[in-house]
Protein backbone atom coordinates (compact mmCIF):
# COMPACT_ATOMS: atom_id res chain seq x y z
CA UNK A 1 0.00 0.00 0.00
CA UNK A 2 1.48 3.28 -1.32
CA UNK A 3 2.43 5.73 1.63
CA UNK A 4 -0.29 8.03 0.26
CA UNK A 5 -3.00 5.36 0.45
CA UNK A 6 -1.66 4.52 3.87
CA UNK A 7 -3.26 7.99 4.74
CA UNK A 8 -6.22 7.74 2.80
CA UNK A 9 -7.13 4.71 4.88
CA UNK A 10 -6.37 6.56 8.12
CA UNK A 11 -9.13 9.45 6.65
CA UNK A 12 -11.49 7.15 5.78
CA UNK A 13 -15.00 8.27 7.36
CA UNK A 14 -16.34 5.21 9.33
CA UNK A 15 -14.18 5.96 12.11
CA UNK A 16 -14.26 10.12 12.17
CA UNK A 17 -12.04 10.03 15.51
CA UNK A 18 -9.46 8.60 13.53
CA UNK A 19 -9.59 10.95 10.56
CA UNK A 20 -10.00 13.66 13.07
CA UNK A 21 -6.87 13.58 14.69
CA UNK A 22 -5.23 12.29 11.52
CA UNK A 23 -6.17 15.84 9.76
CA UNK A 24 -5.01 17.52 12.64
CA UNK A 25 -1.91 15.86 13.67
CA UNK A 26 -0.46 13.96 10.83
CA UNK A 27 -1.45 17.13 8.00
CA UNK A 28 -1.51 19.93 10.20
CA UNK A 29 -5.44 21.03 9.46
CA UNK A 30 -6.96 24.08 11.78
CA UNK A 31 -9.99 23.36 14.17
CA UNK A 32 -11.85 25.66 11.78
CA UNK A 33 -10.80 23.25 8.33
CA UNK A 34 -14.17 22.20 7.26
CA UNK A 35 -12.82 18.30 7.30
CA UNK A 36 -12.07 18.71 10.80
CA UNK A 37 -15.27 20.66 12.03
CA UNK A 38 -17.28 18.24 10.03
CA UNK A 39 -15.46 14.47 11.70
CA UNK A 40 -15.19 16.20 15.05
CA UNK A 41 -18.80 16.54 15.01
CA UNK A 42 -19.49 12.88 14.20
CA UNK A 43 -17.38 11.42 16.62
CA UNK A 44 -20.22 11.35 18.94
CA UNK A 45 -22.06 9.64 16.57
CA UNK A 46 -20.20 7.08 14.60
CA UNK A 47 -17.41 4.68 14.76
CA UNK A 48 -15.59 3.79 18.32
CA UNK A 49 -16.39 6.63 20.09
CA UNK A 50 -20.14 6.23 19.54
CA UNK A 51 -19.93 2.09 20.30
CA UNK A 52 -18.32 3.17 23.71
CA UNK A 53 -20.90 6.05 24.37
CA UNK A 54 -23.48 3.95 23.47
CA UNK A 55 -21.96 1.83 26.75
CA UNK A 56 -22.81 4.75 29.41
CA UNK A 57 -25.93 4.95 31.10
CA UNK A 58 -27.90 8.06 31.67
CA UNK A 59 -26.11 8.80 34.91
CA UNK A 60 -22.51 9.05 33.31
CA UNK A 61 -21.52 5.28 34.20
CA UNK A 62 -20.23 2.26 32.53
CA UNK A 63 -20.74 0.41 35.53
CA UNK A 64 -23.19 1.78 37.42
CA UNK A 65 -21.85 2.82 41.47
CA UNK A 66 -18.89 0.95 40.81
CA UNK A 67 -15.16 2.89 41.35
CA UNK A 68 -14.10 4.54 38.54
CA UNK A 69 -11.56 2.63 38.08
CA UNK A 70 -13.09 -1.30 38.56
CA UNK A 71 -14.37 -3.60 36.99
CA UNK A 72 -11.30 -3.54 34.64
CA UNK A 73 -10.99 -2.25 31.73
CA UNK A 74 -15.19 -1.86 31.49
CA UNK A 75 -15.58 0.97 34.14
CA UNK A 76 -15.90 4.97 33.85
CA UNK A 77 -11.88 5.38 34.10
CA UNK A 78 -10.74 3.06 31.35
CA UNK A 79 -13.62 3.92 29.12
CA UNK A 80 -13.26 8.07 29.72
CA UNK A 81 -9.33 7.05 28.73
CA UNK A 82 -10.09 5.66 25.04
CA UNK A 83 -12.56 8.61 24.36
CA UNK A 84 -9.60 11.06 25.03
CA UNK A 85 -7.42 8.74 22.70
CA UNK A 86 -10.47 9.82 20.09
CA UNK A 87 -10.84 13.05 20.10
CA UNK A 88 -13.91 13.47 22.06
CA UNK A 89 -14.03 16.73 24.06
CA UNK A 90 -16.34 18.15 26.83
CA UNK A 91 -18.32 19.88 23.86
CA UNK A 92 -20.35 16.32 24.01
CA UNK A 93 -23.18 16.36 27.16
CA UNK A 94 -22.18 12.89 27.54
CA UNK A 95 -18.62 13.38 27.95
CA UNK A 96 -18.83 16.71 30.28
CA UNK A 97 -21.52 14.76 32.68
CA UNK A 98 -19.24 11.75 32.86
CA UNK A 99 -16.34 13.64 33.76
CA UNK A 100 -18.10 15.31 36.62
CA UNK A 101 -19.11 11.87 37.78
CA UNK A 102 -15.64 11.08 37.33
CA UNK A 103 -13.90 14.01 39.19
CA UNK A 104 -16.52 14.08 41.92
CA UNK A 105 -16.12 9.98 42.76
CA UNK A 106 -12.46 9.70 42.61
CA UNK A 107 -10.97 10.59 46.20
CA UNK A 108 -8.58 13.23 46.20
CA UNK A 109 -5.60 13.53 48.39
CA UNK A 110 -3.70 17.22 47.71
CA UNK A 111 -4.55 17.13 44.22
CA UNK A 112 -3.34 13.37 44.01
CA UNK A 113 -6.61 11.04 42.79
CA UNK A 114 -6.85 8.11 44.85
CA UNK A 115 -7.14 4.65 44.21
CA UNK A 116 -10.19 1.73 45.75
CA UNK A 117 -8.61 0.67 48.92
CA UNK A 118 -7.04 4.29 50.58
CA UNK A 119 -6.86 7.96 50.43
CA UNK A 120 -3.30 8.22 49.21
CA UNK A 121 -2.85 9.89 45.79
CA UNK A 122 -2.27 7.28 42.61
CA UNK A 123 0.38 9.12 40.32
CA UNK A 124 -0.78 6.09 37.38
CA UNK A 125 -4.44 7.06 38.05
CA UNK A 126 -3.57 10.85 38.66
CA UNK A 127 -1.51 10.80 35.31
CA UNK A 128 -3.85 9.29 32.68
CA UNK A 129 -6.79 10.90 34.76
CA UNK A 130 -5.16 14.50 34.30
CA UNK A 131 -4.28 13.76 30.56
CA UNK A 132 -7.57 12.75 29.94
CA UNK A 133 -9.58 15.66 31.25
CA UNK A 134 -7.08 18.54 29.35
CA UNK A 135 -7.46 16.90 26.67
CA UNK A 136 -11.70 16.80 27.00
CA UNK A 137 -10.92 20.52 27.48
CA UNK A 138 -10.50 20.93 31.49
CA UNK A 139 -7.03 22.44 31.49
CA UNK A 140 -8.48 25.59 33.47
CA UNK A 141 -9.89 23.63 35.62
CA UNK A 142 -8.60 24.43 39.10
CA UNK A 143 -8.73 20.65 39.65
CA UNK A 144 -6.84 19.99 36.96
CA UNK A 145 -3.92 22.37 38.14
CA UNK A 146 -4.21 20.91 41.65
CA UNK A 147 -3.61 17.61 40.32
CA UNK A 148 -0.43 18.58 38.05
CA UNK A 149 0.73 20.40 41.13
CA UNK A 150 0.86 17.52 43.09
CA UNK A 151 2.51 15.34 40.00
CA UNK A 152 4.89 17.94 40.47
CA UNK A 153 5.69 17.76 44.44
CA UNK A 154 5.12 14.08 44.70
CA UNK A 155 8.34 13.29 41.55
CA UNK A 156 11.04 11.24 42.46
CA UNK A 157 14.03 13.25 43.22
CA UNK A 158 15.72 11.38 40.57
CA UNK A 159 13.34 11.81 37.73
CA UNK A 160 9.73 10.16 37.31
CA UNK A 161 7.77 8.68 39.52
CA UNK A 162 6.89 5.65 41.76
CA UNK A 163 4.18 3.39 42.17
CA UNK A 164 2.26 4.71 45.25
CA UNK A 165 4.07 7.49 46.01
CA UNK A 166 6.95 5.70 47.97
CA UNK A 167 9.83 8.16 47.39
CA UNK A 168 12.29 5.87 48.65
CA UNK A 169 11.41 3.05 46.42
CA UNK A 170 14.20 1.54 44.19
CA UNK A 171 14.62 2.99 40.67
CA UNK A 172 12.96 -0.08 38.93
CA UNK A 173 9.83 1.27 40.42
CA UNK A 174 9.22 4.25 38.56
CA UNK A 175 8.65 2.50 34.94
CA UNK A 176 4.88 1.93 36.28
CA UNK A 177 4.07 5.28 36.77
CA UNK A 178 6.21 7.37 35.08
CA UNK A 179 4.59 7.58 32.02
CA UNK A 180 1.25 8.80 33.33
CA UNK A 181 2.90 11.84 34.80
CA UNK A 182 4.82 12.32 31.60
CA UNK A 183 1.64 12.31 29.45
CA UNK A 184 -0.09 14.41 31.38
CA UNK A 185 2.06 16.87 30.55
CA UNK A 186 3.12 16.17 27.21
CA UNK A 187 -0.55 17.13 26.15
CA UNK A 188 -0.96 20.52 28.91
CA UNK A 189 0.38 23.79 27.45
CA UNK A 190 4.09 25.03 27.34
CA UNK A 191 2.52 28.28 27.61
CA UNK A 192 0.94 27.39 31.29
CA UNK A 193 4.11 25.11 32.99
CA UNK A 194 5.68 26.62 35.66
CA UNK A 195 9.46 26.49 36.30
CA UNK A 196 8.51 23.44 38.84
CA UNK A 197 6.21 21.74 36.34
CA UNK A 198 9.58 22.14 33.52
CA UNK A 199 11.83 20.43 35.53
CA UNK A 200 9.75 17.57 36.54
CA UNK A 201 9.29 16.82 33.05
CA UNK A 202 13.28 16.97 32.35
CA UNK A 203 14.21 14.70 35.11
CA UNK A 204 11.80 12.01 34.16
CA UNK A 205 12.45 12.60 30.69
CA UNK A 206 15.99 12.10 31.42
CA UNK A 207 14.99 8.80 33.00
CA UNK A 208 14.16 7.03 30.17
CA UNK A 209 16.12 8.82 27.75
CA UNK A 210 19.30 7.51 29.80
CA UNK A 211 17.34 3.67 29.66
CA UNK A 212 16.96 4.31 26.12
CA UNK A 213 13.62 2.89 26.39
CA UNK A 214 14.40 -0.53 27.21
CA UNK A 215 17.65 -1.21 29.43
CA UNK A 216 16.42 -1.61 32.48
CA UNK A 217 16.05 -5.33 34.26
CA UNK A 218 15.09 -8.06 32.58
CA UNK A 219 13.40 -8.31 29.21
CA UNK A 220 9.58 -7.47 29.71
CA UNK A 221 8.02 -8.77 26.47
CA UNK A 222 4.68 -6.93 26.51
CA UNK A 223 7.15 -4.04 25.98
CA UNK A 224 8.35 -5.06 22.96
CA UNK A 225 4.32 -5.20 21.75
CA UNK A 226 1.69 -2.28 20.54
CA UNK A 227 -1.14 -2.02 21.84
CA UNK A 228 -4.65 0.27 22.47
CA UNK A 229 -5.96 1.08 24.28
CA UNK A 230 -2.93 1.30 26.59
CA UNK A 231 -4.60 1.56 29.71
CA UNK A 232 -1.83 1.71 32.56
CA UNK A 233 0.66 -1.28 31.13
CA UNK A 234 3.03 0.38 28.67
CA UNK A 235 4.67 -0.30 25.17
CA UNK A 236 7.69 1.04 23.23
CA UNK A 237 5.46 3.23 21.08
CA UNK A 238 3.73 4.69 24.49
CA UNK A 239 7.39 5.77 25.28
CA UNK A 240 7.98 7.32 22.26
CA UNK A 241 4.62 8.80 21.84
CA UNK A 242 4.84 10.98 25.00
CA UNK A 243 8.96 11.65 24.90
CA UNK A 244 8.35 12.83 20.99
CA UNK A 245 5.28 15.07 22.00
CA UNK A 246 7.32 16.88 25.02
CA UNK A 247 9.94 18.02 22.27
CA UNK A 248 12.80 15.17 22.72
CA UNK A 249 12.62 13.69 18.98
CA UNK A 250 16.19 14.51 17.74
CA UNK A 251 17.52 13.14 21.04
CA UNK A 252 19.63 10.15 19.85
CA UNK A 253 18.80 8.03 22.75
CA UNK A 254 15.74 7.00 20.86
CA UNK A 255 17.62 5.10 18.26
CA UNK A 256 16.70 1.69 19.39
CA UNK A 257 13.28 2.65 19.98
CA UNK A 258 12.71 4.08 16.56
CA UNK A 259 14.75 1.21 15.01
CA UNK A 260 12.08 -0.70 16.56
CA UNK A 261 8.87 1.25 15.15
CA UNK A 262 10.28 1.18 12.10
CA UNK A 263 11.10 -2.52 11.75
CA UNK A 264 7.64 -3.85 13.06
CA UNK A 265 6.46 -1.29 9.56
CA UNK A 266 4.41 -4.24 7.21
CA UNK A 267 5.19 -3.49 4.01
CA UNK A 268 2.32 -1.82 3.00
CA UNK A 269 3.08 0.80 5.30
CA UNK A 270 1.00 0.08 7.85
CA UNK A 271 1.26 -1.41 11.88
CA UNK A 272 -0.32 -3.56 13.66
CA UNK A 273 -2.47 -4.55 16.91
CA UNK A 274 0.07 -6.91 18.28
CA UNK A 275 -2.12 -7.26 21.48
CA UNK A 276 -5.11 -5.94 23.66
CA UNK A 277 -4.27 -5.87 27.41
CA UNK A 278 -4.56 -7.78 29.08
CA UNK A 279 -1.10 -8.84 27.34
CA UNK A 280 0.85 -9.92 30.85
CA UNK A 281 4.28 -11.35 30.72
CA UNK A 282 4.65 -15.52 31.41
CA UNK A 283 4.60 -14.86 35.10
CA UNK A 284 2.00 -13.10 35.01
CA UNK A 285 -0.15 -15.40 32.47
CA UNK A 286 0.26 -17.63 35.44
CA UNK A 287 -1.01 -15.73 38.21
CA UNK A 288 -4.38 -15.04 36.15
CA UNK A 289 -4.40 -18.87 35.61
CA UNK A 290 -4.36 -19.35 39.32
CA UNK A 291 -6.73 -16.51 39.70
CA UNK A 292 -9.47 -16.65 36.31
CA UNK A 293 -12.22 -14.52 37.95
CA UNK A 294 -9.14 -11.18 38.83
CA UNK A 295 -8.33 -11.48 34.84
CA UNK A 296 -9.59 -8.22 33.39
CA UNK A 297 -12.43 -7.79 30.54
CA UNK A 298 -10.85 -6.22 27.34
CA UNK A 299 -11.41 -2.53 25.70
CA UNK A 300 -10.80 -3.44 22.72
CA UNK A 301 -12.14 -1.58 19.25
CA UNK A 302 -9.54 -3.26 16.64
CA UNK A 303 -8.68 -7.01 16.41
CA UNK A 304 -4.76 -8.28 17.68
CA UNK A 305 -2.58 -9.14 14.96
CA UNK A 306 -4.07 -7.04 12.16
CA UNK A 307 -3.23 -3.72 10.61
CA UNK A 308 -4.24 -1.13 13.15
CA UNK A 309 -5.57 2.59 12.67
CA UNK A 310 -4.86 3.53 16.13
CA UNK A 311 -1.43 2.34 16.19
CA UNK A 312 -0.37 3.34 12.74
CA UNK A 313 -1.76 6.84 13.35
CA UNK A 314 0.20 7.19 16.67
CA UNK A 315 3.27 5.47 14.91
CA UNK A 316 3.34 8.03 11.68
CA UNK A 317 2.73 10.93 14.52
CA UNK A 318 5.92 9.74 16.26
CA UNK A 319 7.80 9.84 13.14
CA UNK A 320 6.72 13.26 12.02
CA UNK A 321 8.40 14.82 15.27
CA UNK A 322 11.25 13.06 14.53
CA UNK A 323 14.07 14.67 13.45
Amino acid sequence: MPRDKVRDWLLEPDQPSVRYVALTQLLGKSETDSDVRDAKARIPSAGWAAEILARRDAGGWWVRDAHPMSPKYVAMNWNLLALSDLGATCAIPEVRASCEVWMKKSPLNGGGVGGMSNGHGHHCYTGNMTRALIRFGYGGDRRVRKALDWLVLTAHPKGGWTCWNYKDAPATGRTLDSWEGLSAFAVYPRSKWTAAMKGCVERGAEYFLDHELHRQGARYEPWYRFHWPMHYYYDVLVGLDVLTALGYGDDKRLGFALALLRKKRRSDGRWNLDAVQPDPSPAGARWYAEHPNKRPTPLASETAGRPSKMITLRALTVLSRVG
